[in-house]
């Protein structure tokens, strides 16, 4: 029985109770759009000195800050907004948490029945606004004193759904009525709900499992390991057993492993001859697909039966060419592999992947370290200008590319970019939260329009006490579009209209309206210099679409093989 049972104080009980078992849970960090029908909620979380709070102007730049923070460390945070419209802006960071199996519980305030339907202010219909891009969704309704005895499971359920195997977000609407001011009363002591495991291995079914052990059993393989690929040290001790290389996206945390990665994958397989004659008997992708679209064509030509392993509960076969999927860690797969098959007899299969991997990357070395700084140098060298245990957020769009072309990823350095949906929102955002849930420092590659896109997330930056080094790559418009038909088939008005989209913005002008520390950068000695102190800052890099284009076209004739 409530100590205080008025309404208010029912509710404030019924948000002290989520919190609590939400902070049992392990859950660290909240972020929160401001409003007032949140109110009850809001207050709850900011009694709580366990947890880290964040409060964005922006429900668009809190949903991406709270997508970062799951992104970085696989604990939820608590995102929360008022009711309105203010919920819809959360759609686009709930779909990249779906697609990327990112954990997120998203809580969204609501007006009580009453006020539903009758043309009350900011009142839309809520009722499973996000679809089917959340693994859950309830609306517990107005909360009542008699059902107090539920509202810790409520919690729980909640975060186990979010956190768990299939991890992802929920969605819980809350709604409230006024006065939304009250004082909790004591909280239920916890009966029967133990800590619920974040993220705990699925394991394969024994007969997929050995169609998997039989299909690479003896064969010439290769490992394509993307964001979500497994434990290194598992996929490492595949790779070597086997004798199989492993062409590593820059996501995958793998890009160190010099005697088995294979970095400049794009690279060595524009080379007809060398694409024709590594064809592989079998391909295991590992987690999510890597960007390139060389490989992706590559693989699609191969004839070899090609197995899928990973975590998330998305289907992941573009091109229609998988021979088998599993949802499961991928690091089982990889351990099983290693103590069950047989490799092939000749080692000459991986010496000739990484002996063409180490003159690509020698071909690279000569030509973006003394030359101009490029769009593909501030790529290949950025993550090796950052401290130790440092993380890159970049956009999707041409950075993420050029990373995965050209990157060097040096070993403690973690690449994070939303590549469910593939969007350029929410990227400045992304980076707060991934420095905000490890408290290191975490650099930001990213183009104009995305900056652009994501300008609101720069507001009271300055003022947050997290360590975020924005680089903008500025081509004043769409850079990508210049690689694509478009550029070459339509007249230059219509292609900059429709595609290229100058927006003339004065991108330092605009940072350091948002009193961040702002320096615009010609060489990589600048850049370097740039990026040595901690900041939130912005270094901007001036580029130009034609010359990026022919640098690209420069690289890409290259021949190393």
């Amino acid at each position: 029985m409530l100590l205080a049972d008025t309404p208010e104080n029912i509710a404030a009980t019924f948000c002290a109770t989520l919190v609590d078992e939400w902070i049992e849970h392990g859950v660290r960090v909240a972020v929160i759009a401001p409003g007032s029908r949140s109110t009850p909620l809001a207050l709850a979380l900011a009694a709580r000195p366990e947890l880290a709070l964040h409060v964005l102007h922006d429900e668009r730049s809190a949903s991406f800050v709270a997508l970062g923070v799951g992104l970085a460390s696989g604990v939820p945070a608590i995102l929360l907004c008022t009711s309105g419209t203010a919920a819809a802006h959360f759609h686009a960071a709930v779909v990249e948490a779906h697609l990327s199996g990112v954990a997120m519980l998203v809580c969204t305030a609501d007006r009580p029945p009453e006020l539903r339907d009758v043309g009350a202010p900011q009142t839309i219909d809520q009722t499973k606004l996000y679809g089917d891009a959340v693994r859950w969704f309830h609306d517990p309704g107005v909360a009542d004193g008699a059902a107090e005895h539920t509202w810790r499971g409520l919690a729980a359920h909640a975060f186990a759904l979010a956190a768990g195997a299939r991890s992802g977000p929920v969605h819980l609407n809350l709604p409230f009525r006024e006065p939304l001011v009250g004082i909790a009363a004591p909280l239920q002591i916890r009966r029967g709900i133990g800590r619920v495991s974040s993220s705990p291995e699925l394991q394969p079914d024994a007969v997929g499992r050995q169609e998997v052990l039989d299909l690479c059993n003896e064969r010439r393989g290769v490992i394509v390991a993307g964001r979500g690929c497994g434990r290194p040290n598992a996929v490492h001790e595949l790779a070597a057993h086997a004798g199989w290389p492993i062409i590593a996206d820059a996501r995958s945390g793998l890009r160190h492993l010099a005697d088995v990665a294979v970095a400049a994958a794009d690279h060595l397989l524009r080379s007809a001859t060398f694409a024709a004659e590594m064809q592989p008997e079998v391909v295991l992708r590992l987690g999510e697909p890597p960007a390139s679209k060389v490989l992706a064509q590559w693989l699609a030509r191969t004839d070899a039966p090609q197995i899928h392993v990973g975590g998330l509960p998305v289907w992941t076969d573009p091109d229609g060419i998988l021979s088998k999927r599993i949802e499961a860690d991928p690091s089982t797969i990889c351990r099983d592999l290693a103590a069950w098959i047989e490799p092939p007899a000749s080692p000459s299969w991986l010496d000739a992947w990484t002996s063409a991997e180490l003159g690509a990357q020698h071909a690279l070395d000569s030509a973006l370290r003394d030359t101009p700084l490029t769009e593909p140098a501030v790529a290949r060298w950025l993550a090796t200008m950052l401290p130790e245990r440092a993380q890159l957020v970049v956009s999707s769009s041409m950075p993420i590319r050029d990373i995965e072309w050209f990157g060097i990823i040096p070993d403690g350095v973690a690449v994070f970019s939303n590549r469910g949906a593939n969007g350029i929102d929410g990227v400045i955002a992304t980076a707060i939260g991934v420095a905000a849930a490890t408290v290191r420092p975490t650099a930001v590659l990213i183009g104009d329009v995305a900056f652009l896109h994501d300008s609101s997330s720069l507001t009271a930056l300055a003022g947050r006490d997290l360590d975020v080094r924005i680089v903008v790559v500025d081509n004043d418009g769409g850079g990508i579009f210049s690689f694509l038909p478009q550029a070459t088939s339509l007249a230059s008005n219509r292609f900059e209209l429709l595609f290229g989209t100058p927006h003339g913005t004065d991108i330092p002008a605009l940072a350091m309206a948002h009193g961040l520390r702002t320096r615009t950068v010609a060489t990589l000695d600048e850049l370097r210099d740039a990026l040595s102190t901690p900041g939130p800052s912005v270094t901007h890099v001036p580029s130009n679409r034609a010359d990026n284009v022919a640098a690209h076209n420069r690289l890409n004739a290259l021949r190393s093989t």
